[in-house]
């Protein structure tokens, strides 16, 4: 009798113990088929997207504040955005410099950008922030660096007139040792960081419209940096940095594209090495506690603050104005204006970000080793 009582319990467990991995089972296959349907996965924090590079969710040269959004999060989600090489993929080993004049006269105004695009953050409203978090890059296999022709594009690039013929070459990214040759004897650490990043165009705008509207929510080039991010190609953007972009549009609107595996500061004969991301994986938080006229970037050991503009001279005295107001406003020390002006003199380091998208730009790193003092 007790050893078919005890037969009959284990009987009993097995049934309850199928039971409850039948139920587990259902439930994984549930939110698996979900996913596949909505592309969206809980996570602690907010919900994962993920956002596919196709000639439908990818916009060629132009921010258009009109264009329907591709994706609508919450704040606080995690989106992994795939991004394209230039002109809609077109870019490929083996495109020619003549194919690529080309693509570049294909789109008058516009940029070579392929941007993934836009996000939509419920919550965002004119006069808030976008803090993005970017938490992961994956880039994909090859990258690109060219200079287009200087007896047809006299003044793209540093050196653009004593340049009369194109050059493009295609590398191979090694990234099992986070490399590319350059040619035998020269290798080239990667580092990949978003090119562009952008919310919604600033209506403000002074940058020709698309067509030559006058309406100012009329579609923006990619080419100019402005407040609301865009092209800035500072290569401080990299896996763990934060970027702080004032909103403009409701939803906020966030863009990506013209990745990067490394670029120089100055970027001076046109192009850094250009590439693609499998995905750059990006948390998009809108902040109503900040108000921001110009982007801000902070990383493990610096703040950085920017300045852009078509006079380089113009450029630095923005990133400077935002240097010594960044550090005049900070709690962990008090500092007057004057005090900050003069810090800023002593530790900040101005760099020349790009000096190849018509607004030239200059990003002032500030070390946060400066504070002995812990907030």
């Amino acid at each position: 009798m007790a050893k078919l009582t005890a037969k009959r319990r284990l009987v009993t467990s097995l049934a309850v113990l199928g039971l409850v991995l039948a139920a587990g089972l259902y439930a994984v296959a549930q939110q698996m088929d979900e996913s596949k349907r909505d592309r969206v996965v809980t996570v602690p924090g907010g919900k994962y997207h993920v956002l596919p590079a196709t000639l439908e969710t990818t916009q060629w040269g132009w921010l258009d504040p009109r264009e329907p959004s591709k994706l609508v999060v919450a704040s606080g989600d995690t989106v992994a955005v795939e991004t394209m090489m230039h002109s809609h993929n077109k870019i490929q080993p083996g495109t020619t410099m003549e194919e690529i004049i080309a693509l570049r006269k294909a789109n008058p105004g516009g940029g070579p950008h392929s941007l993934t695009g836009p996000i939509y953050v419920n919550g965002a409203e004119p006069g808030d922030v976008m803090e993005i978090r970017i938490l992961k890059i994956t880039p994909k296999a090859f990258g690109v660096n060219f200079n287009l022709p200087g007896r047809e594009f006299p003044t793209i690039g540093a050196l653009a007139p004593e340049m009369p013929d194109g050059f493009v070459r295609y590398f191979y990214l090694d990234w099992e040792k986070r490399q590319a040759e350059f040619k035998p004897g020269i290798a080239v650490d990667l580092q990949p960081f978003h090119g562009t990043l952008a919310v919604g165009i600033d209506p403000k705008d002074p940058s020709p419209r698309k067509g030559g509207a006058t309406d100012p929510l009329a579609p923006v080039s990619t080419l100019r940096p402005w407040k609301n991010g865009s092209n800035m190609d500072i290569n401080e953007l990299q896996e763990g940095a934060t970027i702080f972009i004032p909103i403009f549009l409701k939803g906020g609107l966030v863009w990506t594209g013209d990745s990067h595996c490394r670029q120089g500061n100055g970027e001076v004969n046109l192009t850094a090495l250009e590439c693609a991301y499998r995905e750059i994986v990006m948390q998009l938080i809108v902040r109503k506690d900040l108000k921001l006229e110009w982007p801000r970037i902070e990383t493990k050991t610096h703040w950085i603050t920017v300045g852009f503009d078509e006079d380089l001279n113009k450029a630095m005295v923005n990133a400077v104005r935002e240097a010594v107001d960044l550090l005049a406003v900070q709690k962990t020390v008090p500092l007057s204006r004057h005090e900050a002006y003069s810090l800023v003199s002593m530790v900040g380091d101005c760099r020349v970000s790009q000096v190849v998208d018509v607004r030239k730009g200059v990003h002032c790193m500030i070390p946060k080793s400066i504070f002995v003092k812990k907030p």
